[in-house]
């Protein structure tokens, strides 16, 4: 599989996404366990989670401790694997998403989420979301905290505009290694924080890179076209389509089955020509 950078590691051009396993819908464990298996059976190395990715209030960090199983019962060497987690955002269990951005709760959150993992550093933390009660800068200086104590190897943002990934790259001194922000075929308003995530050679990871759960599995148009005509699956050509956007995109597609992240993994051997990309738009 093709490599990409966040920061100074090197990880798969695909990652895996691991918010379906974890929230409503989601599968057994079993399955979910497999599935993570199959990711790195299929050369994958990076895995997105968050402490926010569960159903109940009495189950933050489900989706982080389900990955800390999977990867201490994976039969393979696990070493190269970059775990990346998040906190600021929050489910109360009524179904709703809430936000947190202070500096005590974040610190807070990254030492529960280091323990769920099992590690004494963990490799990407990232700010999930911009909360309106606390200055932006409150927030990410938490993060330059914790990165300055060796609680995190690498600092993120997610769900941020251009402002802020400039702002949070002047107070972690440079030290901003990825965006993470939600772009598809059906979502393409990130395209600014795109582009500039390439000029400053920062990656930038799409979630959602399907267009979600309820529009990753009928990819039309164009995109049929195109799987078509090399004769792969529409989602396939979709990552390859993300990968082709910028050398900084790593999509992270969310899965809870063996099968779509086993042909997800396969995005990058699909070779997109010019003619291919025009019609993708």
């Amino acid at each position: 599989m093709q490599s990409r950078s966040i920061g100074d590691v090197r990880v798969s051009a695909i990652g895996l996404g691991g918010m379906p396993m974890s929230i409503e819908g989601r599968p057994d464990e079993d399955r979910s366990i497999r599935t993570i298996h199959a990711a790195l059976d299929a050369g994958i190395t990076l895995i997105d989670t968050a402490d926010a990715y569960h159903i109940g209030a009495d189950e933050v960090g489900h989706n982080e401790s389900l990955i800390a199983r999977a990867l201490a019962s994976y039969g393979g060497d696990t070493s190269g694997v970059l775990v990346a987690t998040k906190g600021g955002h929050l489910r109360p269990g009524d179904g709703s998403w809430t936000v947190n951005g202070s500096p005590d709760y974040l610190k807070r959150a990254c030492e529960e989420s280091l323990k769920r993992l099992g590690v004494d550093a963990i490799g990407l933390y990232q700010f999930h979301r911009p909360d309106p009660k606390t200055p932006y800068a409150d927030s990410v200086g938490a993060i330059r905290d914790l990165l300055d104590a060796g609680k995190i190897r690498m600092a993120g943002i997610s769900n941020a505009n251009p402002q802020q990934i400039r702002e949070a790259r002047d107070i972690l001194g440079g030290r901003l290694v990825s965006v993470q922000n939600q772009f598809s075929p059906e979502f393409r308003s990130s395209e600014p924080e795109l582009e500039l995530c390439t000029e400053l050679g920062i990656a930038f990871l799409p979630w959602s890179p399907l267009g979600g759960i309820r529009s990753a599995g009928s990819l039309g148009g164009a995109f049929a076209q195109v799987a078509a005509k090399y004769g792969v699956s529409p989602q396939r050509v979709c990552l390859a389509w993300h990968l082709a956007k910028s050398p900084v995109s790593i999509p992270i597609p969310g899965a809870s089955r063996p099968e779509t992240i086993t042909d997800s993994a396969a995005a990058d051997t699909v070779r997109l020509t010019a003619e291919d990309l025009a019609a993708l738009g």
